[in-house]
């Protein structure tokens, strides 16, 4: 299994990363949103904007780079080809690598895309007294692909993907309520309970992640993932991709706070 890292601020957190540390980024840095990446060639860029904008919930855009920036004002200093802790690189719709620095591979003609993700709202479920298992178990989040389609958007297509956290069944309305505030970073649950009704046939065999393990009375609690596009780049085949490994997130500079709706 893998092993949380402790809690730091944004900025050291990306300092360790950008330093080797290659460990999944939930519980790293409490209180600040954390994004999903996607880096695409600018010929495909339009497509991947339009994938967002189609499917805002696995798909929440927080920022969009010039071609060939490595900048975001997310982070104002940050440099997004070697402070996550690890990323893919795909060809032709393949894994072919998992580095922790791509600055060789980046090129003037690369947008990035920064997703929101759900590990922005753990500070908030357990603020609200609702325990995050993978957080409690030192686990990377489970992951799973889903039998539902996202809206197709020019050459890019596949399914969705969520994230599952097991929840006790009486405060499953408590994490509903704090997630659905924050929709820039996935918002509310898609599915509670049974994960036959996603086509998902075994919860200990995530598609992404580690599997988690339930106490007593805990309910699993499905939310849309920002792994979706990589789902997505599995199914359309872009000639070349980067982006995060699912639960290596870049860690940004701005508080959760800023997306929690009232």
């Amino acid at each position: 299994m893998t092993t949380i890292v402790p809690a730091a601020g944004p900025a050291a957190a990306r300092a360790a990363f950008r330093a080797g540390l290659a460990v999944p980024s939930s519980g790293r840095a409490p209180g600040h949103t954390q994004a999903n990446l996607v880096v695409l060639p600018r010929d495909w860029a339009w497509d991947m904007l339009l994938f967002g904008q189609r499917n805002p919930q696995p798909v929440p855009l927080l920022d969009v780079t010039e071609a060939g920036s490595w900048e975001t004002a997310l982070a104002p200093g940050a440099d997004l080809r070697t402070d996550l802790p690890r990323y893919r690189v795909w060809r032709d719709g393949e894994l072919a690598d998992e580095p922790t620095d791509v600055t060789d591979l980046w090129s003037d003609d690369l947008v990035a895309f920064l997703i929101g993700c759900s590990f922005s709202f753990e500070t908030a479920l357990l603020d609200a007294g609702v325990p995050v298992r993978n957080i409690e178990q030192g686990r990377n989040v489970s992951m799973y692909r889903t039998d539902r389609d996202c809206r197709p958007a020019g050459r890019l297509s596949g399914p969705l993907v969520v994230s599952m956290r097991p929840v006790p069944g009486h405060l499953v309305a408590t994490a509903v309520q704090v997630t659905a505030r924050m929709p820039a970073v996935h918002g509310a649950p898609v599915h509670v309970g049974a994960p036959a009704a996603l086509g998902i046939a075994d919860l200990t065999q995530p598609d992404f992640g580690d599997p988690v393990d339930h106490a007593d009375g805990d309910v699993p609690v499905f939310w849309a993932c920002g792994v979706t596009p990589q789902a997505a780049l599995m199914a359309s085949r872009p000639p070349f991709a980067i982006t995060h490994a699912p639960g290596h997130m870049f860690v940004t500079d701005v508080p959760d706070a800023v997306y929690r709706q009232p």
